[in-house]
């Protein structure tokens, strides 16, 4: 009876081994707005569901990192469904405070950016499975805004030449 019941795990296992699961890549991470408090930064997330049916997101967390050092933590609890059989990119807000970046001087003023490493993990409720966390990991830079993308904005051309113009000036 006992090997009846081994058997029956081992298929079960198998089984649930073998289903398939969403998975999702960090593809960006971008400045979109400075406030009187904060740098806020939003993370894009590609998630690619196989299923025919929308799957739920219960939670998303994430850690931003700096020089080893967390520099913004938090959750974005219920952000939706993931659309059935294709592709939702799912974008996180990151809010990093004014006192955190001040504390990052030496990384901010060799090239007027932040070395990051954001950690998320992307919770999924898989219908008979439970809930899944697909882990996900990127680095890179975060430019910081300069004056006219900070009240214009990060996707104003014209912002975006004049930030161009400003680093060749202080280059020189």
């Amino acid at each position: 009876m006992s090997g009846l019941v081994d058997k029956a795990k081992h298929y079960v296992a198998e089984k649930v081994a073998n289903v398939p699961k969403p998975d999702a890549s960090l593809t960006d991470v971008d400045f979109k707005k400075v406030s009187f408090d904060s740098a806020d930064y939003i993370a894009k997330v590609s998630v690619n569901n196989p299923y025919p049916h929308p799957l739920p997101i219960c939670e998303i967390k994430y850690t931003l990192k700096s020089v080893g050092k967390v520099i913004a933590s938090g959750n974005m609890p219920d952000p939706g469904s993931i659309k059935a059989s294709g592709t939702t990119v799912l974008e996180v807000p990151v809010k990093v405070p004014h006192s955190i970046i001040v504390t990052l001087v030496k990384d901010v003023a060799k090239d007027w950016d932040i070395d990051y490493e954001l950690d998320l993990g992307l919770i999924i409720d898989l219908p008979l499975v439970g809930n899944i966390t697909i882990p996900l990991n990127r680095k890179g830079e975060i430019k910081l805004p300069t004056l006219s993308e900070a009240i214009w904005g990060s996707n104003d051309e014209a912002a975006k030449e004049a930030s161009k113009e400003t680093k060749k000036e202080i280059a020189n």
